[in-house]
């Protein structure tokens, strides 16, 4: 009798063990489940439907007709206007990297010491990384830097007698980097200050009281030995952040750089950077073949780009 108890319980509990097994893999396909068709179908399908039309030809039709093998790659890199697109990205990215870490970091450590307001503060410089990218452009083209003498760049050189300058329009000198670095620059230093902020607030405070005892007596000296040492990893992150995302550029350039209103040709022949060549190619010119095929190119300079910044940063080197 004993024995068919025990029988009973132990089957009664594996029963009970399954079931319970059963709940909760329901309840995590129910939460899991969702996001992870949508990356299935909106992520790895057009990935992989990508990769099969770079090898493809497919010109006006997603279909392709036939393979073609690494002719669409070849056409793309022996195209120099890609490769001024590339050189051209990368000047873009030694601009605007450098720009970002610096006003990121100083606004982080300015937030972090103010002795009251920190919450208002980061809010406010936060706010511009909600704004679109394309209304930014727009702002920055037809407000800001729009050529007129009543716009507002032009009506600042003004007041110390310069003459109006047309900010998108000339080659030489080239001042159309600045209305494209300032607006990237404007648009994300706020994100990248949170970063930095929380970077900030997990550096213990014990360590500045040893340092005034060792002699340390203002915060220039702080920062140097202190605050910056221990963001190492916090800066690695932000600047490999940065240049991915310099070498994605499209927005800023396509519509301040394009026909009034966004889209077009317009002055685009002064900077294209790959993305509005490959959209050229894929949308206008109807070459999505020759598209993909850019896309898997500029995808692995990204990963060699950032794979050598990662090198020379020391990333995943071990402290000494």
């Amino acid at each position: 009798m004993s024995k068919q108890v025990s029988l009973e319980s132990t089957t009664g509990g594996a029963v009970g063990l399954t079931a319970r097994r059963r709940r909760n893999a329901l309840v995590f396909w129910s939460f899991v489940g969702p996001m992870t068709a949508g990356v299935i179908l909106f992520v790895v399908i057009p990935i992989i439907w990508g990769l099969v039309l770079s090898f493809a030809d497919a010109q006006t039709t997603i279909t392709p007709k036939h393979f073609v093998g690494w002719a669409n790659y070849v056409a793309v890199l022996t195209d120099p206007q890609f490769q001024r697109s590339l050189v051209l990205i990368a000047v873009f990215a030694l601009f605007i990297v450098p720009l970002t870490l610096a006003f990121s970091l100083l606004l982080a450590v300015m937030v972090n010491a103010a002795p009251w307001g920190r919450g208002i503060f980061r809010t406010v410089f936060f706010i511009p990384t909600a704004c679109s990218y394309v209304v930014a452009s727009a702002v920055w083209r037809m407000s800001l830097f729009n050529g007129l003498a009543g716009g507002f760049a032009n009506t600042v050189i003004g007041w110390f007698g310069h003459a109006p300058i047309a900010w998108i329009g000339t080659a030489t000198p080239p001042w159309y980097w600045l209305v494209l670095v300032t607006v990237r620059l404007w648009l994300q230093t706020g994100f990248y200050m949170i970063i930095f902020t929380a970077g900030l607030q997990d550096i213990p405070g014990e360590l500045y009281e040893a340092a005034r005892v060792d002699g340390v007596r203002n915060k220039v000296q702080e920062f140097i030995h202190i605050t910056f040492p221990l963001l190492r990893n916090t800066t690695v992150s932000v600047a490999l952040l940065c240049l991915i995302g310099a070498f994605q550029a499209f927005d800023e350039f396509f519509n301040v750089l394009g026909s009034a209103g966004g889209g077009g040709q317009g002055n685009m022949s002064l900077a294209m950077p790959p993305l509005v060549y490959l959209y050229n190619k894929a949308f206008t010119g109807q070459n999505y073949g020759l598209g993909s095929a850019g896309a898997f190119v500029l995808t692995a300079v990204i990963i060699v780009f950032t794979l050598v910044q990662g090198k020379v940063f020391g990333v995943g080197r071990e402290r000494s």
